[in-house]
């Protein structure tokens, strides 16, 4: 049995490749072709329409990389074919092994009407369906000669991800260009046979199923004329017939395929390529709708719907009429797929008010789901913020990529910092581009985790990142998978209707608590530290906009400038896509974030100084505007105030060579190597530097991981270290404060400032970094005299806890994690913390000490740069500034506080006078993420805080403005109905927070 079991399925395999596929198209003629190149960038369909091309034939060379082809083809279906299917192949060059990532094309009609994308598996536009003969044919393609970056070679440097840099040879060969008889019977025939032979593969050697199948193929087989394969497919597919029509077993896995092609807002393409990638696929699936009856379309970010209603209104027009026909479904209600590590409180809060409101504004739909299917791990703050944007589920695919631990769930609630917790679902077929093949189907089956008690899982099933999305066999494979004896049960469903149907059937799934850790791609918190530099700093430049401006608005009638925040708040989301922020993009893409970044730091400083210039007035007296949410030196929080004095630092030598910081807070010694072998708190005598080792110390490791350049960093990199200890020169610094450190190794060199302040906690560390290294990657450590079996990492709204030891290896897995502002280790009683400005990435360590077994050293390394080759081969090199702070005898709190201060640099003015906040809060604990007017323009103020510390809070809001009533509201600023409004008595706000719980309220003026 086993020799007929392998014979038929070699027999099926070689007569399919063979005899039958090529039959689906028994007869064509070619089409006449012509080409116009667009000089530089893309230009309007309309220009592309009218452009005269010149004639050019099926083997000729075409497109620069990053070039735009507007090819023409003609042609008159022969009178012959009347009564029969016609359509048009077009095939541009395809590598039909790499959807998405290479050439495509959008075909137009004469008149502008958008058809369909053009694809490596979805090379067809339909020209009748029956024809009547002599039809005259005229289409016209926009195509893209989007080059090759993870080609059959991958992760080898390559200039060809920057148009500056690619060259302009053609990339591709003109292939076939014909009109074609489809013959639909030997098409459905091919699909019979797909799904049979699949299924048998599948199924156990034992199975009788299995060798029913078999059988059935066997005869199917036997009845084909190979010589008249058109002529006899209709008899092979009767020998099928009985076993398509067997029903699934009542308790068969139940699948819900959603249609989906998940398009990367930018990767190893620029943004300015994903929004034409984002029109060829909604015009392909809206098309697919109006031939596929129960086919379902789900398509997220807001950001790549805004671009086709922008770019293609004449695909958007039919988007919409599919919109509200129920099967073209807006899906995640966030801006972009984002990173959800690296983005801030307030910026993890917009993806999804921005996401949201464009989906209610246009279709009024809201998401109940986010949909972040290619996300490299989720923060634990996430549950609340989804939950404070009014949605209740989360899909994701990703974590099945872990390296080292398999998750134990498909079907969970996730439970965040704050004790929200979302019902979660990881799709078992570990694919976000399932094309509904056996083997998928298969697998879904056997790795779904939560087998007897729940038996619903869904598939996103569609070629993803500009390959077209679902195909018409996609469609065709589930609908003989509908009901099917020996497979899972597949039916097309909107992800709302999973969600609903998989909670119903599990109400009290197992619950896991704390981050989502990827267990893969760690380096994305460090590569491209310009853009995560610029992501950082326009988050808080945003905070400052908005905090002044409002400020502004009441007090002086400063037009609070709705638009600009709005622009600029969707430019800094777009950013935060889990290829641009995590840095795994093209050189083209981060120069131009790069770009970015800058222009919008400019406009949003424009806004600051605007805003506090009219809050200052005219006048000599000088002012410190504190933009952070804790008062500093004399100056509330969110006002002005002429600073107070802070004492001064004493700058002396150091016995042995070096220097001492003293301010009365700290006394710090910097040896003669720049390093920091001592930072003791004075008034607890208590050292942070651990014993023999020395702080602020630059290491450097080889980094060259298995795969994934950009993306990974693996563990043995660790195994060699280089401790950058020799110094070009040290010096004291003009302003009697601070220490300059030079050192230079490899090509490139290092500037440091370290500097104790005044009246501070902190020791500051300025490092500049002209980077001209490879395949390496730098470290900052600070050795602790700390015994801290965990520490804590700031992240959205909170702080999350994670061992320093490895016990497990799910502890030992996370060897290199994020952290926002701040890195917290404590003893009882005494802490230390390590803030910083804009990077992400660390490790911390335990190792025995120095002096004996008895005690350890908890090292805090942060991340600087790195340099991988792929996809950016120049990734990183040049200048870099980062500012660093080691707080020795810091709580949790200092940690929050100090985190933020260095993120709020104090501005200065002079003026008539202070300025008063509009709201201060009673308790450090409770911070204020931001205050706003209220996005509808009604003029309402909104203030947005939570609790920091971890703990629960009573705490009184006090308005500095005349405030008539106050809402509970969520993130989108609407009235929550099952919340009790706190009360406003003589503008005061008395709130109850549990740990780490947020808050927004919204304020009317009085």
């Amino acid at each position: 049995m086993h020799d007929d079991r392998t014979l038929v399925e070699a027999r099926l395999r070689r007569v399919l490749d063979e005899r039958i596929r090529p039959a689906v198209y028994p007869e064509s003629v070619p089409l006449e072709v012509a080409v116009w190149h667009a000089p530089g960038e893309p230009v309007p369909v309309a220009e592309g329409l009218a452009a005269e091309p010149e004639p050019v034939e099926a083997g000729a060379r075409w497109g620069a990389p990053w070039g735009t082809s507007w090819f023409r083809v003609t042609g008159t279906v022969p009178e012959a074919w009347a009564g029969r299917t016609v359509e048009a192949i077009l095939d541009l060059g395809f590598d039909e092994d790499m959807p998405g990532f290479q050439c495509e094309g959008l075909v137009y009609r004469p008149d502008g009407t958008p058809v369909k994308g053009l694809n490596p598996r979805n090379q067809w536009v339909r020209i009748g369906a029956p024809v009547e003969g002599g039809e005259e044919v005229r289409l016209h393609i926009e195509a893209a000669s989007n080059p090759v970056i993870l080609g059959h070679h991958p992760f080898r440097p390559t200039p060809l991800g920057d148009k500056d840099t690619a060259g302009g040879e053609p990339q591709y060969t003109l292939a076939r260009m014909d009109l074609a008889v489809l013959d639909e019977t030997v098409w459905q025939l091919v699909i019979d046979l797909e799904v049979l032979g699949e299924l048998m593969a599948e199924l156990p050697v034992e199975s009788p199923r299995r060798w029913e199948i078999l059988r059935a193929v066997e005869s199917a087989l036997d009845a084909i004329d190979l010589q008249d394969v058109n002529g006899t497919a209709q008899h092979a597919r009767s020998r099928l017939t009985g076993v398509l029509a067997a029903p699934a077993a009542p308790s068969a896995h139940r699948i819900s395929a959603v249609g989906h092609a998940h398009i990367d807002s930018a990767w190893l393409w620029p943004l300015r390529e994903t929004v034409r990638k984002a029109a060829r696929t909604a015009a392909n699936m809206t098309a697919l709708l109006d031939d596929e009856p129960e086919f379902v379309f789900a398509m997220s970010q807001a950001q790549q719907w805004a671009w086709v209603k922008e770019h293609r209104p004449e695909v958007w027009a039919r988007v919409k009429k599919a919109v509200a026909d129920g099967r073209f479904v807006p899906a995640g209600g966030m801006w972009v797929e984002s990173d959800t590590n690296m983005p801030g409180s307030e910026a993890m809060a917009r993806q999804f008010v921005h996401g949201k409101r464009f989906f209610l504004d246009e279709f009024g739909i809201e998401n109940d789901e986010a949909w972040l299917p290619d996300t490299f791990g989720f923060a634990a703050g996430l549950p609340q913020i989804i939950r404070a944007a009014g949605s209740r589920y989360l899909l994701t695919q990703k974590i099945s990529w872990s390296r080292t631990n398999t998750f134990p769930h498909h079907t969970f609630r996730w439970e965040g910092i704050d004790g929200t917790r979302i019902f979660t679902h990881f799709p078992p077929v570990d694919t976000y581009n399932c094309s509904m093949r056996g083997g998928e189907i298969a697998h879904a089956v056997r790795n779904f985790r939560d087998k007897g008690v729940a038996r619903h899982s869904l598939a996103p099933t569609g070629w993803g990142d500009g390959g077209g999305g679902t195909t018409r066999e996609m469609v065709a494979r589930a609908a003989r998978l509908r009901d099917l004896e020996g497979s899972a049960t597949v039916t097309w469903e909107t992800p709302a209707a999973f969600f609903a149907k998989a909670e119903a059937e599990y109400p009290e799934p197992p619950v896991w608590v704390g981050e989502l850790y990827l267990e893969l791609h760690r380096a994305t918190l460090t590569s491209q530290a310009g853009t995560k530099q610029g992501n950082r700093r326009g988050e808080h430049l945003l905070r400052e906009a908005e905090l002044w401006a409002a400020t502004a608005a009441v007090r002086t009638g400063f037009p609070y400038p709705y638009a600009e925040l709005d622009r600029i708040w969707k430019t800094v989301l777009l950013h935060q896509f889990h290829d641009i922020l995590p840095g795994s993009s093209i050189a083209w893409v981060h120069r131009e974030a790069r770009a970015t970044y800058e222009r919008i730091a400019e406009e949003l400083n424009g806004i600051v100084e605007a805003a506090q210039r009219a809050l200052a007035g005219e006048g000599t007296t000088p002012l410190v505007f504190n933009a952070a949410p804790h008062s500093r030196a004399g100056v509330p929080a969110g006002g002005a105030r002429t600073p107070a004095e802070q004492g001064r630092t004493e700058l002396s030598g150091r016995a042995g060579g070096g220097y001492v910081l003293a301010n009365g807070i700290l006394r710090v010694e910097i040896d003669v190597r720049g390093l920091v072998v001592s930072a003791r708190d004075i008034e607890a005598d208590r050292e942070a530097i651990a014993p023999g080792r020395a702080g602020n110390l630059l290491q450097l490791h080889p980094d060259f991981p298995n795969m994934w350049d950009a993306w990974d960093v693996d563990a043995f990199y660790r195994n060699t270290v280089t401790d950058l200890t020799d110094v070009d020169e040290i010096a004291a610094g003009e302003d009697g404060a601070s220490v300059r450190v030079a050192r230079s190794f490899g090509g490139s060199r290092v500037t440091q400032v370290l500097s104790l302040a005044p009246g501070e906690r902190r020791l500051v560390v300025d490092t500049e970094v002209d980077w001209h290294e490879t395949e390496k990657f730098l470290k900052l450590a600070f050795p602790l005299d700390l015994h801290a079996e965990r520490y804590a990492s700031e992240t959205q709204f909170g702080h999350v806890h994670r061992p320093t030891h490895t016990n497990t290896s799910w502890e030992a897995a996370r060897f290199e994690a994020c952290n926002h502002r701040f890195v917290h280790l404590e003893e009882p009683g005494w802490g230390v913390a390590v803030v910083n400005d804009s990077t992400y990435g660390h490790d911390v360590t335990r190792t025995v000490r120095t002096d004996g077994d008895r005690g350890t050293t908890t090292t805090v390394r942060v991340s600087l740069l790195r340099a991988p080759r792929f996809p950016d081969p120049e990734t990183d090199q040049g200048v870099h500034r980062f500012r660093h702070a080691l707080v020795p005898g810091a709580g949790i709190g200092d940690a929050v506080r100090e985190g933020w201060r260095i993120n709020l640099p104090q501005r200065r003015l002079t003026g008539a006078g202070e300025v008063a906040p509009l709201v201060t809060v009673d308790q450090e604990c409770v911070v204020v993420t931001a205050v706003k007017l209220a996005d509808d323009g009604s003029g309402d103020v909104v203030i947005r805080f939570h609790e920091a510390h971890g703990g629960r809070a009573r705490a009184t809001l006090t308005t500095g403005f005349a405030a008539a009533d106050v809402q509970v509201t969520d993130l989108l600023e609407r009235p929550l109905a099952d919340t009790e409004p706190p009360g406003l008595d003589d503008g005061r706000i008395r709130v109850r927070l549990r740990p780490f719980e947020l808050m927004t309220l919204r304020l009317k003026r009085a």
